[in-house]
């Protein structure tokens, strides 16, 4: 052996070893196995008997088991008795693992993420919230770190590849409703258009204040609360009184407008209302500066004034502010998709299978809210991985699930 192969096989890592042991809980994935069926006369190659149905539980054995880390590491517990007898499945080699993320249509997992929301029921106990009448969803995009040899995940430059998720998310239920992974590069508004629909009510941040699209919401019988531009031009109809409430929830100015400029007021055909909405933050804390895709202007600043867009005419200027602030459940959906359910760390290199990928997590992440009648939270991840790998009984599940819901 050279010296250039003996310093190269000290860099190599060792294979990741795991033990029958490391794996005991399977009675939750059990009782959802039986919603991948459909799946199963999906195969992946006529000489490979691995089936899509146990290539997604799989992913979701990976999600939901902290000790496994990669596909090498899936592909060694799937030849564990234990673990082919309570999920179903057969021993598969690396090489159909790999393969799969390339063949199976991730789009097939689609019916059953909006089977999973239909199911999902409201975590969010704010009551004033009932008084919508229209189903209130967040949009936005996060990008997913992509390997410089994924070509296809465009971003900055070769160097900086990432992909994105496109996600319209109910806030009340914490669950997808229309959600789509496309290179980072891919405008959002573009998808957000095709994601629109009648009935509920959109809050979005300044990515999405095209005048335009705030008027095809209006003509898809929808309502939005978005924030716009601090530049932002309008012609004043009304100034609307402000009352004690509102100022407590940081309300300046209500006020009734005809909003664009000479040359794009025509792009919204009715008066809006612009609110403005004082934030006071932590002046220990400055907000930091990030890279981007977004052409968006970011304050550093941690006391700053933004300005709100709504059509909603009837509800009061506090509610407003109070609907922007539940628009932050995404973002914090997003820290808890990347982040501690370990989204963040891609499997496949093709663009349909990061979005396997992604959907399956949605899959576990909409399983821990059914199961929990809870938002996901690390603790509670903490508890079903700890579940999961036999440190904690069916008692200590009951009673961490008794916390998280109170009898009242």
């Amino acid at each position: 052996m050279s010296s250039r192969e003996i310093k190269n096989s000290k860099k190599r890592k060792k294979k990741e070893v795991i033990e029958p042991s490391d794996l005991i809980g399977f009675k939750p994935l059990k009782k959802f196995i039986s919603l991948l069926h459909p799946l199963h006369s999906v195969k992946q190659h006529h000489n490979r008997d691995l089936h899509f149905d146990q290539y997604a539980a799989l992913l979701l054995l990976y999600f939901f088991n902290p000790v496994l880390s990669s596909l090498r590491g899936i592909q060694q517990v799937s030849h564990f008795d234990k673990v082919k007898k309570n999920l179903g499945i057969k021993g598969a080699s690396l090489g159909s693992l790999s393969e799969a993320s390339n063949v199976f249509d991730a789009d097939l997992l689609a019916p059953i993420i909006k089977d999973l929301a239909k199911k999902t029921l409201p975590v969010e106990k704010d009551a004033s919230l009932k008084k919508l009448q229209q189903t209130l969803v967040a949009t936005d995009g996060t990008l997913l770190p992509a390997l410089p040899k994924m070509l296809w995940a465009l971003w900055l430059d070769d160097q900086h590849k990432a992909a994105k998720l496109h996600l319209e998310f109910d806030v009340l239920k914490h669950a997808p409703i229309n959600y789509k992974v496309t290179d980072a590069n891919t405008n959002e508004k573009s998808v957000f258009r095709d994601f629109l629909s009648a009935n509920k009510l959109y809050v979005t941040d300044a990515g999405y204040s095209e005048y335009k699209l705030l008027q095809e919401i209006i003509d898809a019988k929808s309502s939005f609360v978005n924030r716009i531009r601090d530049n932002a031009v309008w012609d004043l109809i009304e100034e609307r009184p402000i009352t004690s409430d509102d100022k407590k929830a940081g309300v300046q100015r209500d006020l009734v407008v005809q909003l664009g400029s000479q040359s794009t007021q025509g792009d919204i055909k009715t008066p809006l209302r612009i609110i403005e909405v004082f934030h006071q933050g932590d002046s220990s804390r400055p907000r930091k500066s990030r890279v981007s895709s977004k052409k968006s202007f970011r304050t550093t600043e941690s006391d700053y004034t933004f300005l709100l867009a709504t059509d909603r005419m009837d509800l009061s200027a506090e509610m407003i502010a109070l609907i922007y602030r539940y628009r932050w459940q995404i973002e914090l959906f997003f820290r808890w998709f990347k982040c501690i359910l370990g989204c963040k760390h891609l499997l496949a290199h093709s663009e349909n299978g990061v979005t396997i990928q992604v959907y399956c997590a949605l899959i576990a992440s909409m399983l821990i809210t059914l199961w929990t009648g809870a938002k996901p939270n690390k603790r509670t991840f903490e508890m079903l991985t700890m579940y999961f790998m036999g440190w904690a009984t069916d008692n200590d599940l009951e009673r961490h699930l008794e916390k998280l819901n109170p009898a009242e």
